[in-house]
């Protein structure tokens, strides 16, 4: 099991389009993928867009990341590379 912190900096937050380019990535592997908001308030299947959208992760948000599988290092590189992108969007 590996985890990572991530912060959302994308100006748009972890919004529906953002949330779905994230499932779409992390439905690649098969690893179990699951995001927390750093207050613990919250926590999501990051395969889930539903539950993605729960979180409620704007601009500044602090998530965490754990994965677990066979796959979890190659998982973890690639969300973190999709939010360092900024999702594509600015």
């Amino acid at each position: 099991m590996l985890n990572a912190t991530i912060p959302v900096v994308n100006r748009l937050g972890l919004h529906a389009r953002a949330a779905a380019q994230l499932v779409k990535l992390a439905s690649g592997f098969q690893s179990s993928l699951v995001l927390s908001r750093s207050d613990r308030s919250a926590s999501a299947n990051a395969k889930s867009i539903l539950n993605i959208l729960t979180l409620a992760a704007v601009h500044g948000t602090e998530l965490e990341i754990v994965a677990d599988g066979e796959d979890e290092a190659l998982a973890i590189a690639a969300i973190q590379d999709l939010f360092a992108r900024r999702f594509g969007e600015d």
